[in-house]
């Protein structure tokens, strides 16, 4: 959670029912990875035919050849031991196989106040819904009583310019901006002069969105990082890359190309509430292991949470319904 210190980061605050809506919402339908699970293993022994019907599912969902190899050879050695002998315990060593993935990427974005400014980079490529991100981490980094000011590097539309500004009305933060089309690091480095100046605790700074193919914009990018080193050699104090899960096997790539440019220190995966099987997730931390700060079920705040390993494991497993427990939504 943005406001904890590392000292409470063991003890969250819990808001009840995102847990719930996040298996409403994550795989809606019939496309939730145990869907009929039940109805293929009836009378049968866990065998060979069943993991295969199970692993085309993982790869169909975005898992990828790698979690999905890690998934599937755990299930074999739990059935070569006699472990699984119906769908109830298939379905929860699986559970447990993407939990155990997921748990070491499960780390919420702590703000260190020794900093001041924090400073948060936000990068990711058009669309992904970064400025949307920016102001609920606005929103809540002022429930937790810092001091937040925005700043709108992304010079190349007036309109993200505007939003941006809308977003700390909203947020009750300052705001700092120059005219579209100014050079993005210029930008970015009067924020944090003003912010100094101001005794503001965040800085929150928006990027262009920019494709990760796009070189010429990603050394762009590069030179706002290095801009911001010169303002303060510790920043930025954490690199926050947001990718649309409906990207799929594309925000992997994504986020490879973007953590090599400006070395991403954490996740927020949007749009989960779409087309998105989810499980692009499993795949993320299995090959990169870059700790996933939040997730996003839709538009409203409270349908933007942290990442809970377990709770995201039941809810791509378990499919839609209500769930017992609650999942970290602070």
């Amino acid at each position: 959670m943005p406001g904890r210190s590392p000292q409470d980061a063991r003890t969250p605050p819990s808001r009840p029912g995102f847990l719930a809506r996040l298996r409403q919402r994550l795989n809606r339908g019939d496309s939730w990875l145990t869907r009929d699970l039940g109805e293929l293993v009836a009378g049968r022994h866990i065998d060979a035919g069943i993991l295969e019907e199970l692993e085309t599912r993982l790869l169909t969902a975005d898992v990828g050849v790698e979690a999905t190899a890690r998934i599937l050879e755990d299930l074999r050695l739990r059935v070569s031991r006699n472990e699984l002998t119906d769908s109830a315990a298939l379905i929860r060593a699986l559970r447990e196989s993407i939990t155990a993935i997921l748990a070491p990427c499960a780390r919420p974005l702590v703000i260190d106040r020794t900093h001041k400014p924090f400073v948060i980079l936000v990068v990711g490529v058009n669309g992904s819904g970064k400025t949307t991100t920016i102001g609920k981490l606005a929103r809540r980094c002022a429930e937790e009583r810092f001091s937040v000011l925005l700043a709108a590097g992304d010079t190349f539309r007036a309109a993200a310019i505007e939003q941006l500004k809308v977003w700390a009305e909203r947020s009750g933060a300052d705001f700092a901006a120059q005219l579209p089309g100014a050079d993005p690091g210029a930008v970015v480095f009067d924020a944090l002069e003003a912010a100094r100046a101001r005794g503001c605790e965040v800085v929150l700074a928006d990027t262009a969105g920019r494709l990760h193919s796009q070189s010429h914009l990603m050394e762009e990018l590069k030179k706002v990082r290095r801009v911001i080193q010169r303002s303060d050699a510790s920043a930025p104090h954490e690199v926050l890359l947001v990718l649309d899960a409906n990207q799929g096997q594309n925000a992997l790539s994504q986020a490879r190309q973007f953590h090599a440019a400006v070395g991403v220190t954490g996740l927020v995966l949007t749009k989960l509430d779409g087309t998105a099987r989810g499980g692009i997730v499993i795949a993320i931390a299995q090959q990169l292991g870059i700790p996933i700060r939040f997730i996003g079920l839709g538009e409203s705040a409270e349908d933007f949470g942290e990442f809970d390993a377990a709770a995201f494991a039941t809810a791509l497993v378990e499919g839609p319904g209500d769930a017992p427990g609650e999942a970290r939504a602070p």
